[in-house]
């Protein structure tokens, strides 16, 4: 199977930048793309969903058993 001709930046063996170190900002991101990072943004509190207090419960329990079934492995 052939390949078709390589785009000119392959050929030429160059690498295009998109942009200049001086464009970028301080912290490396590209300026166009101005949208806050996930560690930018402000954690907000919230109410626990039933669910989820169900599923730790659960596994706190898990747990515990585990632990007492290795402490204790007879049954008591």
């Amino acid at each position: 199977m052939s390949r078709g001709p390589a785009p000119k930046d392959e050929a030429d063996g160059e690498d295009e930048w998109r942009y200049d170190v001086d464009e970028v900002g301080p912290d490396g991101r590209d300026p166009v793309d101005a949208s806050p990072t996930a560690e930018q943004l402000p954690i907000e509190p919230g109410s626990p969903r039933a669910e989820n207090v169900v599923f730790v419960l659960l596994g706190v329990l898990f747990a515990v058993g585990l632990i007492v079934i290795t402490v204790f492995p007879g049954g008591g």
